[in-house]
């Protein structure tokens, strides 16, 4: 028994951030500049009651409503979020409920984040594979504009809020289509460069969590906020992924000519960039679809795959991606899809 994915669905909420409107908000942050730097020129941004379990329930509706009958052949769901409703119980229950699932689903949280989505599909796949599970629904949802400081340009010129739902089957038959064993990594030193610092048990929410304040680049934040030392997160990038690409690509006995697209984590222009240019990828390999989205989080990945199947449609034929997530642990995972 093979897992592989059958559809995505992507869900994104109404209120869309443009850089026009971040400029308006504050006027110091100039519109060019901000694309200059990040090639993103939108996020949707989840309204102050709307959570991450709700735009993940959005997705997983369209999904479940284009096949009569899925609804009650879904056996597993896979919750990939850092933006849960409660402490406990968690949002894959919740999930479970909302959507109406049989009682017999399992249901669990992921708590991962820009690699997310490459973990889950990984779960995924060992569930199929050893016959635990038959069609899974794997959802990331994030809302990290609710960590962000609204004078913080570092973070909230880079992030958006979505939700993905990918459905995952499996088959003894469908070999034209498959999910590679991911390469998994992580660097737990590098956890501070991007955090929530307060809110957890290890440094809980108090009064001081509150103050504000400013660093050299003039971004302000409180110790609730979300922070990320982006030089870090640069470094770690470009040392570390183009050797993991490299090792996907050996591990399956591939060459970067065999690979139809490539899709990185959606985290920015400069990133992106430079991580083309170090591994010589060429243009019409590279997917990119941060300009509207902005950084999504887990869900960049199930994104872009989405937006490719939809632009290749016509060829009727099967696309392998090479997908690599990256970024808040420090952790990484790749693989290579068929689909």
């Amino acid at each position: 028994m093979k897992a592989y994915i059958e559809d995505i669905k992507f869900f994104v909420p109404n209120s869309k951030l443009s850089n026009e409107d971040l400029a308006e908000i504050n006027p110091e942050w100039n519109v060019e500049r901000i694309y200059n730097k990040t090639g993103i020129n939108n996020r949707y941004i989840a309204s102050k009651d709307q959570t991450a379990t709700d735009l993940a329930v959005e997705a997983g509706k369209l999904l479940l409503d284009e096949v009569e009958g899925l609804k009650d052949r879904i056996d597993y769901i896979i919750l990939c979020t850092q933006s849960p409703d409660y402490y406990l119980p968690s949002s894959a229950c919740l999930i479970q409920d909302r959507l109406e699932l049989k009682e017999s689903v399992g249901a669990i949280d992921v708590n991962q984040g820009c690699s997310g989505f490459v973990y889950s599909i990984g779960l995924a796949k060992g569930l199929i594979e050893t016959n635990q599970a038959k069609n899974i629904l794997v959802f990331t949802a994030d809302t990290y504009s609710k960590y962000i400081n609204d004078k913080d340009k570092s973070v909230k010129t880079l992030f958006g809020d979505a939700a993905a739902c990918t459905l995952l089957k499996a088959s003894e038959h469908r070999n034209d289509e498959f999910i590679s064993n991911p390469v998994y990594g992580t660097n737990g030193k590098g956890a501070f460069d991007l955090i929530v610092p307060d809110g957890g048990a290890r440094s809980p929410i108090s009064n001081a969590s509150y103050f504000e304040e400013k660093d050299e680049s003039n971004n302000v934040r409180n110790q609730s906020n979300l922070f990320m030392d982006g030089k870090e997160i640069y470094l770690f990038t470009l040392s570390t992924i183009p050797k993991i690409f490299n090792q996907i690509l050996e591990k399956e006995q591939l060459t970067l000519g065999d690979i139809d697209v490539v899709i990185f984590h959606q985290a920015n222009k400069f990133i992106l960039d430079s991580l083309q240019k170090k591994l010589k990828i060429p243009e019409e390999k590279m997917h990119r679809s941060y300009q509207e989205f902005g950084n999504t989080v887990s869900s960049t990945i199930p994104i872009a795959l989405k937006i490719d199947m939809l632009k290749n449609n016509s060829l009727k034929t099967k696309r392998i991606a090479l997908v690599l997530g990256f970024g808040v642990g420090l952790s990484w995972a790749g693989a290579i899809i068929k689909c």
